[in-house]
C-alpha cells in the first residue's frame, strides 16, 4: 500500500471557473484516496464545498497580479515550512510566483516537490514563464503541451499531458431530472416543445456568445423549432458585455428565441435536456471542459476544429467538428445533427476524474522517488 501524501494546491481564488472547479474535484478525490488535501487561495464561493468534502482551506491573498504580492513570499515560506507538505501544486501564475520564490529558499533536502499545471496558452513572457519553473509540469491538453515545448524549450521528460477529468457522479447519462424539468419549464415556458441548444461558459468576449447569437439567427433560416440557452454570468467588470449581448440579441430579432439564464449549478441537467451543446471560443481554448462534460451526459457537441475542444471531439464525437470561425457551417451542422435520431458518442476514460487523479499521483510519486 502506498503511503498517504500531504498535498497543497495553490490558486488565486475559489469562485466560478474550470480551474477552480477542477481543483475542488481533485481535492475531493485526494481525500477519498486517503491523502491529506490543503488548498491555499483568497477564498470564494467554493470554499464551503471544499471543506465539506474533507479538505482544509487556508485563506491568503495570493490572487493579486502586482508587485505587492511579493509581500506574501515570506509568509508563504513560513506556512509551507509549518505545513510540511510532500507536494506543492501551483495552478496559476500570480500564486506560482509567490510559491516559487518561497520554495526556492527552503532547504533543498527537506522542501516539498514543486509541480505546476499549465491551464492556458498564456502570453509568452517572463511573467508566464514561472509556470515552467516547477520541477515537473502538467499540461492539460496536447495543444498546451506543444505550446510549452515550442515557446519555453522544456525537455519532454519534465512535462506530462493529463486531461482535466470530469466527475462521472455528476456528468453522466443517469439522473432523474423529471422534477427539475417541470420546474425549469415553469420558470421558462419558452423552452417547452423546442429543440434546445445550450451555450455554457462565463460571459466573456473570447468565449463566443456573440457568435452563438449569429448561429441561432442562421439556424432559424433553416428551421423554426429551436431555442438557444446561454448559461453563465458576467463578472462585475463585464456587466457591460452582458448588455452588449442583450442589445445584439434584440438587433438580430432573437428576443423570444435565445434566453440568458445566468450562473447555474445544475449544468449537468441542462446537458441531459439539451439537443446540442455549442462551443464557439474565438481562439484556441486550452481544454474546453464543457465539451467532455456535455458528451458524458449524452449531449452532442459542435465546436470549432482547433485547440483542446477539438482534441475532445476528435476522440469522442468527430461529427461535431466544423471549420473554425465559419458561422454558416456551424449552423448547417447543427441542423444536420438535429435531424439525426441518435448520436454515436464514446468518451475515453482519459477524460474522467479517476484517470486524472491516478496520473497526477503518479507524477507526484515519481518526483518523491527522486529524493
Amino acid at each position: 500500500m502506498t503511503r498517504s501524501l500531504r498535498i497543497v494546491q495553490i490558486l488565486p481564488a475559489l469562485d466560478a471557473g474550470g480551474v477552480e472547479r477542477g481543483t475542488v474535484e481533485f481535492a475531493r478525490e485526494l481525500v477519498r484516496r486517503g491523502h491529506e488535501s490543503i488548498v491555499i487561495s483568497n477564498g470564494g464561493r467554493q470554499v464551503e464545498r471544499l471543506e465539506a468534502e474533507g479538505s482544509r482551506h487556508i485563506r491568503m491573498p495570493v490572487h493579486r497580479k502586482s508587485l505587492r504580492s511579493l509581500l506574501q513570499v515570506r509568509p508563504m515560506r513560513r506556512l509551507l515550512t509549518e505545513l510540511g507538505p510532500d507536494i506543492v501544486h501551483v495552478r496559476s501564475r500570480a500564486p506560482a510566483w509567490i510559491a516559487w520564490l518561497a520554495w526556492r529558499k527552503m532547504p533543498a533536502a527537506s522542501r516539498p516537490r514543486l509541480v505546476s499545471t499549465v491551464h492556458g496558452m498564456y502570453s509568452v513572457n517572463g511573467y508566464s514563464a514561472i509556470m515552467t519553473k516547477a520541477e515537473h509540469i502538467i499540461a492539460i491538453s496536447d495543444c498546451v503541451h506543444d505550446y510549452i515545448t515550442q515557446n519555453y524549450r522544456i525537455p519532454e521528460e519534465r512535462i506530462t499531458r493529463i486531461y482535466r477529468g470530469l466527475d462521472p457522479a455528476v456528468f453522466s447519462l443517469e439522473g432523474d431530472d423529471s422534477a427539475w424539468r417541470e420546474q425549469l419549464f415553469r420558470d421558462y415556458p419558452q423552452f417547452q416543445g423546442k429543440r434546445l441548444l445550450v451555450m455554457p461558459g462565463r460571459l466573456s468576449r473570447w468565449k463566443g456568445q456573440e457568435a452563438f447569437l449569429e448561429v441561432m439567427q442562421q439556424l432559424y433560416r433553416l428551421r423554426s423549432d429551436c431555442h438557444g440557452i446561454v448559461i453563465g454570468e458576467a463578472e462585475e467588470n463585464k456587466q457591460h458585455y452582458l448588455q452588449e449581448l442583450l442589445d445584439k440579441r434584440h438587433a438580430l430579432g432573437l428576443d423570444d428565441r435565445v434566453t440568458f439564464v445566468g450562473h447555474r449549478s445544475d449544468i449537468q441537467s441542462f446537458y441531459r435536456l439539451a439537443d446540442l451543446c455549442c462551443h464557439l471560443s474565438n481562439k484556441a481554448e486550452p481544454f474546453g471542459r464543457t465539451v467532455p462534460e456535455a458528451l458524458a451526459c449524452g449531449c452532442p457537441v459542435i465546436a470549432y476544429d482547433r485547440g483542446g475542444a477539438s482534441e475532445s471531439l476528435h476522440a469522442a464525437f468527430a461529427q461535431g467538428l466544423v471549420e473554425a470561425d465559419n458561422i454558416e457551417a456551424f449552423a448547417q451542422r447543427a441542423d444536420q445533427l438535429l435531424r439525426q435520431d441518435t448520436a454515436d458518442i464514446e468518451l475515453p476514460e482519459q477524460f474522467y476524474l479517476q484517470h486524472q487523479a491516478e496520473a497526477t499521483l503518479e507524477v507526484y510519486r515519481r518526483l518523491l522517488a527522486q529524493h
